[in-house]
């Protein structure tokens, strides 16, 4: 029996292959969403020609959502009368809530200081100072418990009007602008006919002047940079003495730590914590050239001087453990900490001198 092979035929592509087929589904889909958006259209036609909603045609029905339940509104085509609030305008309404106008009595409390209050008022210690140059005599050292200050609202001078004074004159003698005078709304004044009567108080904003504060008097003398006799009881004028490392130690034993006054232009010293009794320390090696009481409102006192050029005043103590002439150490207690003078409450009154000069403690304390 033979075999026969036969050669296998390829299979030949249709020259018409069959179309994709559209899903089923897709129509109806197709259907629903035109007929969505013909009904949307007509919803926004309805409402733009009538002013109703198209939810307005549909009725309640009886029940807990009955038109008994609904509120029926007045019907506004007949007369009414209506109770209503009246708003007077206020320009101020765009100010912080912090923002004053007038000037402020503050009677001064324990514990109180100039940077303090100035903090509390957010303004400068020296506007404080210079709102009350009759009280204070421009020293935050004149301080004391129930005095009246006088607080402006904004940094600058609080002037009494005199007679000549004219808004330039007065602009020009406290370094400020004549606009921010006039425009001020605590000065009240007619910026198209600005008459001031003498005697009148206004606020000048931006205003300064240069600060006259009292300080102990000590002027520079000789190698050690400082004259050894200090006006006041407790003075002396030793010969030589102690010689300080030029490293200054802290001198109360709360590092870092200031409770009243900071440094700065009407405050050249610091205002560190301590309680009453508190062992106070020689901020450096040196002589003393003052343990006593002295006036301007430092109360008792203690200055020492290292003989390198510097100076160190410690005041407002209670009492002393050194006398006038002594050498002392870096770091031996001096003193003892009080609030003598004019003070509201215990602190230590630091100050740093050299050449005569002050400088800010914080640069050399460590």
């Amino acid at each position: 029996m033979k075999i026969r092979f036969f050669p296998r035929k390829e299979k030949q592509s249709s020259p018409n292959p069959e179309p994709t087929r559209m899903p089923h589904w897709l129509p109806g889909v197709t259907w629903v969403l035109v007929v969505i958006a013909l009904l949307s259209m007509a919803a926004i036609l309805y409402q733009t020609y009538t002013g109703h909603s198209i939810l307005s045609l549909i009725p309640f029905k009886t029940g807990r959502m009955s038109s008994e339940t609904i509120t029926s509104l007045p019907n506004l085509s007949e007369p009414y009368s209506f109770d209503s609030i009246t708003r007077k305008a206020n320009a101020d309404t765009n100010l912080p809530q912090s923002y004053r106008k007038e000037i402020t009595d503050y009677v001064v409390e324990s514990g109180d200081s100039i940077f303090g209050i100035a903090k509390k008022f957010n303004i400068k210690p020296e506007s404080i100072l210079w709102a009350n140059k009759s009280t204070l005599q421009d020293s935050p050292h004149m301080i004391s418990i129930g005095i009246d200050l006088k607080i402006p609202p904004v940094d600058g001078i609080i002037y009494e009007w005199r007679e000549g004074d004219t808004l330039q004159k007065v602009a020009d003698e406290y370094k400020a602008k004549v606009e921010d005078i006039l425009l001020w709304p605590g000065n009240n004044l007619d910026i198209s006919n600005p008459v001031i009567e003498p005697g009148t108080i206004i606020v000048i904003p931006g205003g300064s002047r240069e600060l006259q504060p009292w300080v102990v008097p000590v002027e520079a003398s000789g190698p050690a940079g400082v004259n050894v006799k200090i006006s006041g009881p407790g003075s002396c004028s030793p010969e030589g003495g102690a010689v300080g490392t030029l490293s200054f130690v802290w001198p109360t034993s709360y590092f870092g730590e200031v409770s009243g006054n900071d440094y700065y232009p009407g405050h050249l010293a610091l205002d560190i914590k301590c309680y009453e009794g508190d062992s106070i320390f020689a901020s450096d090696s040196g002589v003393v050239i003052y343990s006593g009481s002295i006036g301007g409102g430092y109360g008792n006192l203690v200055a020492i001087d290292h003989r390198n050029g510097y100076l160190t005043l410690y005041a407002h103590l209670s009492a002393f453990n050194v006398s006038c002439g002594q050498n002392v150490s870096r770091g031996q207690t001096i003193a003892f900490c009080g609030s003598t003078g004019n003070s509201t409450g215990p602190h230590l009154h630091f100050e740093v001198r050299k050449g005569g000069a002050f400088i800010n403690p914080w640069l050399v304390l460590q």
